[in-house]
């Protein structure tokens, strides 16, 4: 990083910025665009330097460290050239099909995921993959690095240089995110017992989850199970995906009057059960495992234009402003590995989260991680985090995305899903919707988990789920 002597003037790095890029773990998010029809390269380039590079500052600074060892983010000169890369795909028959370039485009994404960015310019890259695959005519790949922001940031960005398909003209809208409310709302027979609990409820949840955090950030470690190999290490790992229908979750929500994201959680868990008992048939479906949900702390669920989102005070501001919540993964009972009720995993995590939602276990955690930085340093925040994932099972992080169906320059997305990388978990799920579907990207450690069985057991848990949601009257 370089070493600068005058850094008045120069933006300050935040402090969550500082510890996603550090010498013990450097995150960063992959956004992948399926194009229906094949893009110009002239064309290509211009829409990168005149409409994606204006949008945030940051996209032409870089990261530098002051005499005092404050990180400062330096505007400089951007090469196009440097950032945007068109790999060459060949096969031994000269031509190849769309699944062989499925697996080489699998390939290239574990590739590029475990290369670090080079020193001395700014933390992104653009890939344009121009070979069809099963998905898409051509593909191209966002790398951008978490200290430029976190998923809401980047994809708000991402939105800001997109039109609508249908009529440019028009917005972009995403869907509305009410707050769940119970379907009695009529309180006014409340009697001195629950109002005592309800005075108590989110202390007592506050120190348990606090509590529980820092326990598992520190010393209690899940048990290895085939999903967690307890690699100390980052590993590669290879990125797959399969696509739930919004509107059939929406059914089960309904259904099972919980939300969507419990309906997705649910689904999650579930499917994780079913793999673990068919990758091993001798599996402990009671193991300690425990997934690391993210959660954006920004009071707005809506996207804002980025003009207004970099504004000082800004109700919902650049940057990373998201935290970690501990969800168990529901045990299954030696007695039950037909799987009877399949709804309970649902159900368990929509008393789980909405449990956690009402403590303030994640404001504490927020706090002490500030109080780390300033006593120590960033790396020492870093560490904590990097320990955390590794004692934990899996990651799970989604994000809303548009209702619309968007174009790229006049050129229609098929499809849009995400990754990220540098942290070192087994397994990790991250969730994007897009113009009525759910894209669900599954990064599976490689030569540890089977991704085709994993998915496969994915597909599985929602149908049983769905099944059994449209049984309920």
């Amino acid at each position: 990083m370089e070493l600068i002597k005058e850094d008045d003037g120069l933006e300050p790095v935040s402090p969550s910025g500082q510890y996603l890029n550090s010498k013990v773990m450097s995150v960063s998010i992959l956004g992948i665009l399926e194009l229906q029809i094949p893009i110009d390269d002239s064309q290509a380039m211009s829409f990168f330097s005149d409409i994606f590079l204006p949008i945030n500052p940051r996209f032409s600074s870089i990261m530098v460290t002051g005499e005092k060892g404050a990180r400062k983010w330096k505007k400089v000169g951007v090469n196009m050239e440097n950032h945007v890369h068109v790999p060459s795909f060949s096969s031994p028959k000269g031509s190849s099909s769309p699944s062989e370039n499925d697996s080489f485009l699998k390939s290239y994404i574990s590739q590029i995921a475990m290369q670090p960015f080079p020193q001395g310019q700014p933390l992104w890259e653009i890939h344009i993959i121009k070979c069809p695959t099963s998905e898409a005519q051509e593909t191209l790949i966002f790398k951008l690095h978490h200290a430029l922001g976190d998923g809401y940031s980047l994809v708000a960005a991402l939105l800001s240089c997109l039109q609508r398909a249908d009529d440019p003209s028009l917005p972009v809208t995403s869907p509305s995110v009410k707050k769940f409310s119970s379907a009695n709302k009529d309180d006014r027979n409340i009697g001195l017992r629950k109002v005592v609990s309800r005075c108590f409820s989110p202390l007592v949840n506050t120190v348990r989850d606090f509590g529980w955090s820092l326990l598992k950030s520190t010393c209690v470690k899940d048990d290895l199970s085939p999903i967690r190999s307890g690699s100390e290490s980052l590993q590669p790992f290879s990125v797959s995906t399969i696509t739930f229908s919004l509107d059939q979750i929406k059914e089960i929500k309904s259904r099972l009057r919980v939300t969507v994201n419990d309906v997705i959680s649910g689904v999650i868990f579930l499917g994780t059960r079913l793999y673990m008992q068919r990758v091993s048939t001798n599996s402990n479906l009671s193991t300690n495992s425990t997934a690391l949900v993210l959660l954006n702390t920004r009071n707005l669920r809506d996207y804002k234009p980025v003009r207004d989102m970099v504004r000082p005070n800004s109700e919902s501001p650049w940057g990373n402003h998201f935290a970690f919540l501990h969800v168990p993964i529901p045990k299954v009972k030696p007695s039950d590995s037909q799987f009877s009720d399949p709804l309970k995993f649902v159900y368990k995590t929509h008393e789980v989260i909405k449990r956690k939602r009402s403590s303030f276990g994640v404001i504490l955690t927020g706090k002490l991680l500030e109080i780390m930085q300033k006593c120590r340093n960033a790396e020492a925040v870093a560490k904590h985090i990097s320990r955390t994932a590794r004692n934990s099972s899996m990651g799970i992080s989604n994000v809303i995305g548009p209702i619309n169906k968007l174009s790229l320059a006049n050129h229609p997305l098929r499809g849009v899903y995400f990754t990220v990388a540098g942290i070192p978990w087994s397994l990790l799920i991250t969730i994007l919707s897009y113009a009525g579907n759910l894209r669900v990207a599954v990064g599976a450690e490689q030569g540890f988990i089977d991704s085709e069985l994993y998915n496969h057991s994915l597909l599985d848990a929602f149908d049983m789920i769905l099944r059994d949601a449209c049984q309920k009257q």
